[in-house]
């Protein structure tokens, strides 16, 4: 079999395995990449190209980096001339035309963070823990212009145990894509994997999150709380104010305990954490990140406030 030629679409961390084993893949050959554009980070808000990007330097392979793909025929023009079978993106972060489209001779296929139908958007990862879902899972599907709208290739199921944030599932995605990829992509090849439709009855969106979503409302329940913490881990991060400091929770645990108090309040303290009063039962507080400190025990920071 010949190799199948492939154009990757990706920015963050996420899709740098699934890159590299296309890479290396004797199956596959990639032409070029597609990033975003260097962006400012740090404290000096120095430029700093993409993980994607770092490792297309790495690797030697060409590189294009449009503010806006559907708006620059120069770049669509030169992924034209690589004639490629099958474009790849895995959390690109651009919107692409019809036009970009339809520059591969197969398809240009997406690594999709959930089980489609459910939670088409833009934070699949963080919505399902959230949301207190104990199964999620990836999927490869035929990019079309609506909204995570296309066919279905093939899916893998992930489980959700209580304890997993967000980042932990982040990073049994970007494990598990690779090899989903390169099935899709021979399988389409071959003729020997058929695309099914999405069922519109399952239909559930997966909107970006607002930064007020992640103020922690007490008046919930202990485990509508803990999932939240979870699902915003690290990004940004579940808060509350006290002392009119922002108090961001790192992590958490449901509580069973027969203490009672005033919602909001602190109802118990001892070496393993702060116990909150919640709408529906009590929430363990294990690790804080108070305003302009670094991550430390919640027991460590109630005893500064004793003190």
């Amino acid at each position: 079999m010949d190799k199948i030629k492939v154009i990757f679409f990706g920015t963050p961390d996420i899709g740098v395995k699934s890159l590299d084993y296309l890479y290396n893949s004797d199956k596959i050959e990639v032409l070029a990449v597609v990033t975003q554009p260097d962006k400012p980070a740090g404290r000096g808000k120095h430029l700093r190209p993409s993980p994607i990007k770092e490792y297309a330097l790495e690797k030697k392979l060409p590189i294009y980096q449009p503010k806006s793909i559907r708006k620059e025929p120069d770049i669509i023009d030169a992924l034209k001339q690589y004639e490629p079978d099958f474009f790849v993106t895995f959390a690109f972060g651009q919107i692409l035309s019809q036009e970009v489209l339809d520059i591969p001779k197969y398809e240009t296929i997406n690594l999709h963070a959930s089980l489609l139908p459910k939670y088409r958007g833009a934070n699949p990862i963080q919505r399902c823990i959230i949301n207190g879902d104990t199964e999620t899972g990836i999927c490869t599907m035929i990019t079309e212009l609506g909204l995570d709208c296309g066919d279905v290739c093939m899916q893998e199921k992930i489980q959700i145990p209580d304890d997993m944030t967000c980042e932990d599932l982040w990073l049994k995605i970007s494990e598990d894509s690779p090899e989903l990829l390169e099935q899709t992509l021979v399988g389409l090849y071959n003729k020997t994997l058929s695309p099914c439709p999405q069922c519109e009855d399952g239909v559930c969106m997966a909107d970006k999150l607002k930064k007020e979503e992640t103020l922690i409302d007490w008046n919930k329940s202990a485990k509508d709380i803990h999932n939240l913490v979870r699902g915003v881990y690290k990004s940004p991060s579940a808060y509350f104010i006290h002392n009119e400091k922002i108090i961001k929770v790192m992590q958490t645990r449901v509580e069973d305990t027969n203490v009672q108090g005033q919602i909001g309040e602190i109802v118990k303290t001892d070496k393993d954490g702060v116990v909150m009063q919640t709408g529906e039962g009590c929430l363990r507080l294990i690790k804080v990140k108070p305003e302009g400190k670094g991550e430390m025990y919640a027991r460590d920071w109630y005893n500064g406030l004793r003190s």
